[in-house]
């Protein structure tokens, strides 16, 4: 698999805050990589720097032909929407694939399949201000990937979107992979990573913490957590020996061990006090390994 993006070492640093310390990571052409961390961790200097907004006060960005910055094969999605509100849809998609370099009858003809692909084609008259929130956000999406870059870089897609766009979402990032594309994915959802990306970059307080194959990383950090479902009360599950934390809702359990713990104990102390409809070990999730690697403080997305 080919390298097309390579961080090394950069560092930025505002005043007398280092924003980005040492972060260093590759992409893989026609992947999926998830740049995650909670807010104010860092993502987005670093996302800003990828495309040549900010200059990193060390270290290198390059691209795969060693290009610094090549804009024209780069969709960019800012974290902070900015639409010209005035302006039509169609008027408005037809202007930002302008300004890529893209011109006559297939903008046109892209445009409008973008617009049914996204269930807009009726708006495309609209003014952008006469538009809710979440279709705002598709419109500049669209934006984005009207002049076919190479590069998707997406500086949390999903925020504010209701479920049903989420899933559209969710969706399109998996077919433009499947076409080959190659996505760097910034968030603070560690679900909605854990759902799509190939890789990921784990980066607190400016720094990468862990990166590598997703599916890697959940395999090497071992099966130490415990999925029960029952009948009963099993609020007893939480003070058990070797139980590190619990999260019990409803009729259901979810136990991180600690390291070396027998799930067996787990079970037969469970035995007669519930009655057990389900018992599964499994690897932790993205969140856990997170939680496990810079602290146990809340998430930002719960």
């Amino acid at each position: 698999m080919r390298e097309v993006l390579s961080v090394r070492e950069v560092v930025k640093t505002f005043g007398a805050v280092r924003a980005v310390d040492g972060v260093s990571f590759s992409v893989q052409q026609g992947t999926i990589t998830g740049l995650l961390g909670r807010n104010g961790a860092g993502k987005t200097t670093t996302i800003r720097m990828v495309t040549g907004i900010f200059m990193p006060d060390s270290g290198s960005i390059e691209w795969h032909d060693g290009q610094r910055n090549p804009q024209d094969r780069i969709g960019y999605l800012p974290e902070e929407r900015g639409l010209y509100r005035q302006m039509k849809i169609i008027e408005l998609l037809v202007f930002l694939a302008e300004i890529k370099g893209k011109r006559g009858p297939a903008v046109a003809r892209a445009v409008d399949q973008w617009l049914e692909r996204f269930e807009l084609t009726d708006k495309r008259n609209a003014k952008v201000e006469e538009l809710s929130k979440g279709n705002q956000q598709k419109v500049q999406l669209i934006g984005t990937l009207l002049h076919e870059p190479d590069l998707i870089v997406l500086d949390e897609p999903q925020s504010g979107l209701d479920p049903v766009n989420m899933v559209i979402v969710r969706n399109l990032l998996r077919e433009l992979k499947e076409e080959g594309r190659t996505i760097l994915l910034s968030t603070h959802m560690m679900g909605e990573a854990e759902r799509m990306a190939d890789d990921i970059v784990l980066v607190h307080q400016g720094k990468v913490v862990l990166s590598g194959p997703l599916d890697f990383i959940r395999a090497s950090a071992g099966k130490n957590t415990l999925h029960i479902e029952y009948d009963g009360d099993g609020s007893f599950l939480r003070d058990l020996p070797d139980v590190k934390r619990a999260t019990i809702v409803n009729n259901a359990a979810e136990l991180t061990l600690n390291d070396g713990a027998d799930p067996q104990k787990i079970l037969e102390a469970s035995l007669g006090r519930v009655r057990i409809r389900k018992f599964e070990l499994a690897s932790p999730s993205l969140e856990e390994i997170f939680i496990e690697k810079v602290g146990a403080e809340t998430l930002d997305s719960q």
